[in-house]
């Protein structure tokens, strides 16, 4: 399915093009058909209720694949072309639904007033973008022939900066599913020629908005589409990296917590609590079990050379996370008896220096 957003001139030149020979109507609100002049006046008093509105016609055709003939009998045209006005927000306004016989692809064209029931206005920014992205959805609902991008772009023809901005759409549709950061969507964008910045609140860090650049067009994400607000896409990431949080069990939890209770009972016994002992002073930083709800431990004196790095607490490619928190209990385990072997082989050396020497 293809829509092509056609637009019009007048009521007269648009009514008068759809109702040509072999045209079948399919469905109406607020005209009265099937006489021409009859549907053009009723438009044109509508239009009469908001003057301000320069274009009042809309004018938007769908064509559907040869391919899909047999699915697409008037019913089934009729309820598609209805989901898409109302997902294109063409509601609570006057339209005519027809259909043309003059092609091999099914084919219908939806002509409606700009000018609302109650004078408002149907809004026709990012049209032709909001366009691409309904009819991809209702394609894939209904079960239709999915054109490729390529042929929906040459299609519809796009210029610039319509264009661009589809371009940029069509690969963060495409890349999103892949990405669970902002980082991996930047990376990604990059390798596709098209630039990722924020924007930030005044003069602080605080972000509040995102752009994408490609070439000499810059577009805000809400702009491409709302999906890509920077509230929308952030709202998106963290769903993803709490879907992906690793989960573990009560059991390796409490096993976990056990091993850095001994740690901190060895590394007090050994060291004191500020870890100043003969041997050195403590290391740098701390160990972060807060992934695994432990808190932190302080890391054992430098000359051990048994300190846990950062990269020792992260999870390998080939781990599940049950594997994941055994091997970091065993880790911190591993460390306790090295720092209690330390403190034995200090005692034995203090004794054997306290030890009196026998006289000859």
């Amino acid at each position: 399915m293809i829509g092509k957003v056609i637009g019009g001139k007048s009521f007269a030149g648009s009514v008068g093009y759809v109702m040509k020979r072999d045209a079948e109507i399919l469905d109406s609100e607020g005209v009265t058909p099937p006489e021409v002049k009859d549907m053009v006046q009723d438009f044109s008093d509508q239009s009469l209720l908001n003057p301000r509105i320069k274009n009042t016609v809309g004018h938007i055709s769908l064509s559907f694949s040869e391919r899909d003939k047999a699915k697409l009998d008037n019913q089934t045209m009729t309820e598609i072309a209805r989901e898409y006005m109302q997902k294109m927000g063409i509601t609570d306004t006057q339209f005519l639904i027809v259909r043309h016989h003059d092609a091999p692809h099914p084919h219908c064209h939806i002509v409606y007033n700009r000018v609302r029931d109650d004078g408002s206005t149907v809004p026709d920014s990012n049209i032709r973008l909001r366009n691409v992205a309904v009819c991809r959805e209702l394609t894939e609902w209904h079960g239709l022939y999915l054109a490729s991008d390529k042929e929906q772009v040459r299609e519809h023809r796009l210029r610039e900066p319509d264009k661009t901005k589809y371009e940029i759409y069509n690969t963060i549709t495409t890349l999103l599913p892949r990405c669970k950061s902002w980082g991996d969507l930047e990376r990604n964008l990059l390798r596709q020629g098209i630039g990722l910045e924020f924007k930030c609140k005044g003069s602080t860090d605080i972000r509040e908005g995102v752009r994408f650049t490609k070439g000499q067009y810059t577009f805000s994400g809400s702009k491409i589409d709302q999906r890509f607000s920077y509230s929308k896409l952030n709202d998106h990431f963290n769903r993803v990296q709490k879907q992906d949080a690793p989960t573990y069990s009560q059991q390796s939890r409490d096993g976990l917590k056990s091993a850095a209770s001994g740690f901190l009972s060895a590394f007090t016994k050994c060291f004191g609590s500020t870890g100043s002992v003969g041997s050195g002073s403590t290391g740098s930083g701390e160990i972060n079990l807060a992934a695994f709800g432990a808190g932190s431990l302080p890391q054992p004196p430098v000359d051990l050379g048994i300190a846990i790095t950062a990269a020792q607490l992260q999870r390998q490619p080939d781990e599940t996370s049950e594997q994941h928190i055994a091997r970091i209990t065993a880790l911190i385990n591993s460390v306790t008896a090295a720092m209690i072997a330390h403190a034995e082989e200090q005692k034995r050396k203090q004794q054997q220096i306290k030890k009196p020497q026998r006289k000859l």
